[in-house]
């Protein structure tokens, strides 16, 4: 690979440090510095691409998210953004008439919000989707991920009648006849997920093509995803293999075994963290204790404000969960795992707090999501210097349900992010993506101004919660390196680091806030290569 120079760019290179060239080698950076010292010092064959000025960051490192949920989203029924019922109808009619499914085709689609319906604010029913679609068998996730509806047509298919008990960790809604509603929460959703047909390497593989190359649209050059599974782990991992012969995208994965029998055999096949290359490594076993805040299956202490009938389902107990954590760590295998309520954030410290020995924290266990909180809590996490996986993204949504669901004095210690920062707990930021989408811009824009994506409230969400753009890029790039042991490596413009960049349209650190939004990715750079180019702002 030859040598490459970008220079008159204004490079981050950390808080008030900037660079204006960089010199490029065999996909590293070898020096950063002044337009005149890094062109002088470059190989006379290298390439020099005039950055006109624009920002170059770190590529982003999304810490946690589901890139084959993405690629598989991408080419099925998207919901993202429908604001009622009859636009979730709409949508389905569409891609039934635009793709013509072959008769008995299982349908899917993801992305419904209830909260966003203007014509009935209620969760979708089977009867919805019987309407719009009674010949095909139909299955529509929330955009959570945490509930799915499904049509009569999927409830048959999967063997669901009205005797069916919930899956343990779940739970099938009735009406107030005793009814079946279609609706299926958490362990449950797979009763019915299951009648989808096998997965191939090549139909996954598919799927990751067209999610990465969305990544690279986004400035994502670093990925920490969740798609290794019990069912179907190894065909995932040939499918990565395939993929990444020729790579645009480095992916730490994040295997999700939720019994000790499961993880034995993943373990069994001789897989631990940190095995792979720089551009497919595999990372921690990934937990879940608890659902979403949205779906009211977040597990709280006390019961929830709008509904107090509940405090969640737990997918896991004390003690499975205590067993799994060891098992990992006997293995030198690092565990992130995903809590969303107090209740199970106190679970998992609980858990964490049996094998980190003297506030000492080798493996990095992590807590993905770690929303609802109060400050005891978040000390805890400094306690054993515990790393926090945030979606800053959620704001847009969970700002106006939170105070609904857990009152004001638990929602204004909530989503702390600069809390954490200031207490010196390890903070990496993802999208969670397809839950959201995996743009970075808007993730940072509700960081630094902890307003939705409409511009509200005037005055951000509790404000005091605000980070500045240095610290929230910091947690995009440096942060997330930490979080997969790379922060020697990647996550910074500095010789020696991987040549993942990003070029950006605006200067986000001189911008305003409010601003954030109009920036836009002009280009991305992998291990030195353009993996994309703006139409009409490429430096090539």
């Amino acid at each position: 690979m030859g040598a490459m120079v970008i220079y008159n760019a204004k490079a981050y290179l950390e808080r008030g440090r900037f660079a204006q060239a960089l010199l490029i080698q065999d996909g590293i950076i070898r020096a950063v510095g002044s337009n005149e010292g890094i062109l002088a010092a470059a190989p006379d064959t290298a390439q020099r691409l005039d950055a006109g000025g624009r920002t170059i960051v770190p590529g982003f490192n999304d810490s946690h998210q589901h890139l084959q949920m993405v690629g598989e989203l991408l080419g099925s029924i998207q919901l993202l953004g429908a604001d009622s019922i009859g636009e979730v109808k709409r949508r389905v009619r569409a891609f039934i008439k635009a793709n013509r499914p072959a008769p008995g085709t299982v349908l899917h689609g993801m992305g419904w919000n209830q909260d966003y319906f203007g014509d009935e604010h209620r969760l979708l029913t089977r009867r919805d989707l019987d309407e719009v679609c009674s010949e095909y068998p139909l299955i529509l996730e929330r955009a959570c991920g945490h509930i799915l509806t499904a049509n009569t047509a999927a409830m048959k298919r999967a063997g669901i009648t009205e005797s069916t008990a919930p899956a343990e960790g779940g739970a099938i809604d009735r009406d107030e006849n005793g009814r079946l509603t279609g609706i299926f929460r958490e362990n449950a959703c797979q009763q019915v997920l299951c009648i989808r047909p096998p997965r191939t390497a090549e139909t996954v593989a598919a799927q990751l093509r067209r999610a990465m190359d969305h990544a690279a649209a986004c400035g994502v050059t670093s990925v920490q995803t969740m798609d290794l599974r019990p069912a179907d782990w190894r065909i995932t991992l040939k499918a990565y293999e395939m993929v990444q012969r020729r790579p645009t995208l480095r992916v730490y994965h994040q295997c999700n075994f939720m019994t000790p029998a499961e993880y034995q055999a993943f373990l069994d096949a001789g897989y631990r963290t940190g095995m792979g290359d720089a551009f497919h490594r595999i990372g921690p076993l990934k937990l879940f204790v608890d659902g979403s805040l949205g779906a009211r299956t977040a597990v709280m202490r006390q019961p929830y404000r709008d509904e107090p009938g509940t405090r969640g389902i737990a997918t896991l107990s004390q003690e499975e969960f205590n067993e799994l954590v060891q098992m990992a760590v006997q293995n030198g295998c690092q565990v992130v795992t995903h809590a969303i309520g107090d209740g199970a954030i106190e679970q998992v410290l609980n858990g964490y707090d049996a094998v980190c020995r003297n506030g000492e924290n080798p493996l990095r266990l992590g807590v993905v999501h770690c929303q609802i909180t109060d400050r005891p809590l978040l000390e805890r996490f400094v306690k054993n210097h515990i790393l926090a996986l945030v979606q800053p993204i959620f704001l847009h949504y969970d700002m106006t349900v939170v105070e609904d669901r857990v009152g004001r004095e638990l929602a204004s210690t909530s989503y702390a992010f600069e809390t954490m920062r200031r207490l010196g707990i390890r903070t990496s930021f993802g999208t969670d993506s397809p839950v959201e989408d995996m743009n970075p811009i808007d993730n940072l824009y509700c960081a630094v101004t902890r307003k939705n994506l409409n511009g509200g409230p005037t005055t951000g969400f509790y404000p005091q919660e605000c980070m500045d753009i240095c610290d929230a890029v910091d947690a995009y790039t440096a942060e997330s390196a930490y979080v997969s042991f790379e922060e020697n490596v990647k996550g910074r413009i500095r010789p020696g680091y991987y040549a993942d960049l990003v070029v950006l349209s605006e200067d986000i650190f001189t911008l305003a806030p409010d601003d954030l939004r109009k920036t836009k990715v002009d280009a991305t750079l992998v291990d030195g290569r353009f993996v994309y180019q703006r139409v009409g702002h490429t430096l090539l």
